[in-house]
């Protein structure tokens, strides 16, 4: 099923994103967070955390760096956006 999934979004950025313009708040982009959630934490909670990431992505988001937290959770990865800004001498 894990593999199954990861195909889709594979095909999804290879087919229907090259048609449609940027538009990710986030680095990593959706597609890749969702496919990177799938591969650490599993087919079903990967998902879930890739749609709450898709829910999140909006044009009145600040976004920025939000990589796969090493825990479930459908919320953004406060602690590595932090050290990714203190580490690149960002306020």
């Amino acid at each position: 099923m894990r593999n199954l999934m990861i195909k889709m979004v594979m095909g999804y950025k290879k087919l229907i994103s090259p048609l449609l313009p940027a538009s990710c708040r986030y680095y990593p982009t959706c597609s890749t967070y969702m496919i990177d959630a799938i591969r650490k934490h599993g087919a079903l909670l990967g998902f879930i955390m890739g749609c709450a990431r898709i829910l999140r992505c909006h044009p009145f988001i600040k976004g920025g760096y939000d990589p796969v937290s090493d825990h479930f959770t459908i919320f953004r990865n406060k602690r590595a956006s932090k050290e990714y800004r203190r580490s690149m001498n960002l306020k």
